[in-house]
């Protein structure tokens, strides 16, 4: 009789064989993809400070070890309704303590509360992995921070990090801020059957009912804020009534050193979509951030008091501006004392938002030595906007825009105006070119609260389709100081318009319009025009107003066809124009 010999079933030994080998293959392949876009990086950033015109210091990326946290090994869930709030909290934590590494989150919906991060992480985001934010407030703790230049108390962002160092968000992945839970919409934003679909929603609406608010705390926060501010000795606790309203930023990255945003989606933010403040070295690529057109400060991407940041190959369509640069507000942004500087963008194309590049309105730290070059914008409300008022104060300083693209733009193609939020002179929405008569108007003192905007140069802009090509206003006290634009073709219904300025060089320039003037000049001085075209029909192409209006240049250009084309308003001396070859 022949004996029972045990059988030993191999094959799954032979299955986790080939398992564990193909997951080492994928390590390794990761790990050297890693490494090899490392390198990609710090030679795109080296190649891009090269090639602008200031001299800014080179950084390189951040570098992480070939260490690997998944959080579904940690408990996370990817079914998009378990909270996963811990389990991220535990990979990144692991993740720290043994060095640093990447968080992976890979593909599935990854439902959680904020993610703070820590030193030497990378979050990854594999593609067709979503982190999707909770929508409960309590997930998102009340927190001392800043919004819009000033100290305050806001809900934790979503993603946080807090004096951190050598950070990521990366991979090609999608993160959501469930934003519409917490900001407001305004009714003349929206099509009658969204409005219709918000209010079937739930939430309140104002006492005028043109405005909706997700919560009725939400909507009693304004009034409910400012007695909280009367009181003293206020804690967090006295914000709780009105958390829904305190909207946090999306992507929280304050006094970080060594960041990298490259590659995830980033869409639907409470307020601003991401915001590096009084953070360094900071590289932004390949991202993608999205939000509705009509969401209430629905901010791309926010620069504040940082320095030495490169912003590259991203897109954006957003609900308000979207490449911004600020450096605080007023006293507190004077007092602070850091300025945003050594910015290089470069090859970014916005779809949507109020302004494509943006400085401002919160400068008061001070901007300067900004590179943007080979953007386009497409429908954006305007395209290159510099904004300021009195009380900022601060100085924005040595801008070089080159090379810039834009199409359909509702308002000004390029719109310096230091008058916002209150009524100018001329319309801030550029709905008008008769509003420039203040000829007498007052000049207050000059003090620290006086924004200087200076030495700024934009050459090869192009632009077709825009409601006024040029809008520059300074101050009476202050006129905005030696702006020069280059090569400049714009089609526009209307022409350029210059305030209170000093020192304007324009040269090559083409404005396309068929209303005149092409050009108008109230109280400003020193102007050089070189190369003007001056084949519109548009009557009069040139008109100089203002009793400090003097020193008008014009150089190469026909001088008895040129004559032709300007009006003088009465208080303008004819002395104030200088002719080729007077």
């Amino acid at each position: 009789m022949a004996g029972n010999h045990s059988s030993v079933n191999i094959r799954p030994i032979v299955r986790l064989y080939l398992t564990m080998k193909r997951l080492l293959v994928i390590v390794l392949m990761l790990g050297f993809s890693m490494l090899y876009t490392e390198g990609i990086i710090d030679h795109e950033i080296s190649a891009l400070i090269q090639d602008c015109p200031l001299k800014l210091p080179v950084f390189r990326a951040p570098v992480f070890p070939d260490q690997w946290f998944h959080v579904d090994n940690y408990g996370a869930v990817g079914d998009g309704l378990s909270m996963n709030t811990k389990a991220f909290s535990k990979a990144i934590q692991a993740c720290a303590e043994a060095g640093g590494g990447h968080v992976v989150v890979p593909s599935g919906i990854w439902l959680t509360g904020a993610i703070k991060l820590k030193s030497n992480v990378n979050l990854h985001v594999e593609q067709g992995g979503v982190i999707l934010f909770s929508d409960r407030y309590a997930d998102f703790p009340l927190i001392e921070t800043h919004w819009e230049g000033e100290r305050a108390v806001r809900a934790t962002p979503p993603i946080y990090g807090y004096e951190v160092e050598n950070i990521a968000i990366t991979g090609e992945g999608i993160i959501d801020g469930s934003g519409h839970i917490w900001r407001p919409v305004k009714k003349f934003k929206m099509t009658e059957r969204q409005w219709l679909d918000l209010l079937y929603s739930g939430g309140v609406l104002n006492e005028q009912k043109s405005i909706w608010w997700p919560t009725e705390n939400a909507l009693k926060g304004p009034e409910i804020l400012q007695e909280i501010r009367r009181k003293e000795d206020v804690t967090l606790s006295d914000y709780s009534e009105i958390h829904a309203y305190l909207r946090p930023v999306m992507i929280g990255l304050v006094r970080c050193k060594h960041v990298l945003l490259d590659g995830p989606t980033f869409q639907n933010s409470p307020a601003w979509s991401i915001h590096p403040l009084m953070s360094e070295n900071v590289i932004v690529r390949n991202i993608n951030v999205r939000n509705p057109w009509y969401s209430q400060n629905g901010d791309g991407l926010d620069v504040e008091s940082c320095k030495n940041v490169v912003i590259y190959n991203s897109r954006f369509d957003v609900g308000d501006d979207a490449i911004c640069i600020k450096s605080g507000k007023n006293a507190e942004g004077r007092r602070r004392g850091l300025p945003s500087e050594n910015i290089v963008v470069s090859d970014c194309v916005v779809y949507h938002g109020h302004g494509g590049f943006v400085v401002g309105s919160e400068m008061s730290g001070s901007v300067r030595n900004i590179s943007v070059q080979n953007c386009t914008f497409i429908g954006t409300d305007v395209g290159l906007r510099f904004k300021s008022k009195r009380g900022r104060g601060g100085v924005v300083e040595n801008i070089f825009i080159d090379h810039i693209l834009m199409k359909d733009i509702p308002t000004d193609a390029i719109r310096f105006n230091m008058y916002y939020d209150y009524q100018a002179p001329i319309p801030d929405d550029g709905s008008s070119d008769q509003a420039g008569e203040q000829s007498e108007r007052a000049a207050m003192p000059v003090s620290e609260e006086t924004p200087r905007f200076q030495k700024i140069s934009m050459s090869n802009i192009t632009c077709i389709g825009a409601k006024r090509a040029v809008l520059l206003q300074g101050l009476p006290e202050m006129p905005i100081h030696e702006i020069a634009l280059k090569n400049i073709l714009i089609k526009s219904m209307q022409g350029l318009t210059c305030i209170d300025a000093d020192q304007i060089d324009l040269s090559h320039i083409l404005i396309l319009t068929d209303k005149g003037p092409v050009f108008r000049f109230d109280n400003s001085r020193n102007v050089y025009m070189e190369d003007i075209d001056l084949s519109s029909d548009a009557d009069p192409v040139f008109d100089f107003r203002g009793e400090k209006t003097r020193n008008i240049h014009f150089r190469q250009m026909q001088i008895k066809r040129l004559k032709n084309r300007i009006r003088l308003a009465p208080e303008v001396s004819s002395d104030a124009i200088i002719y080729p070859d007077d």
